[in-house]
């Protein structure tokens, strides 16, 4: 400990010079969720994209024609 420090413990004790190595792990699981909804967010707009007028033109008249015999 002398030489290394407090982060060579298997529970050092909490106080001011290792709070990064004690909110460290739970920094990281924030920041992570946070890229993760951003990631899942973002695909579902990309997904989500509205019809242009000629695809929902085709899209009624196979709608309309009904279903076909194979």
């Amino acid at each position: 400990v002398a030489r290394y420090g407090e982060f060579v413990l298997l529970k050092p004790s909490f106080n001011l010079q290792n709070a990064l190595l004690w909110t460290a792990p739970f920094a990281l699981l924030v920041v992570g969720g946070a890229v993760l909804v951003f990631l899942v967010r973002n695909r579902r707009r990309t997904h989500a994209a509205a019809l242009s007028d000629a695809e929902e033109a085709e899209l009624q008249k196979i709608l309309r024609s009904g279903p076909r015999d194979s």
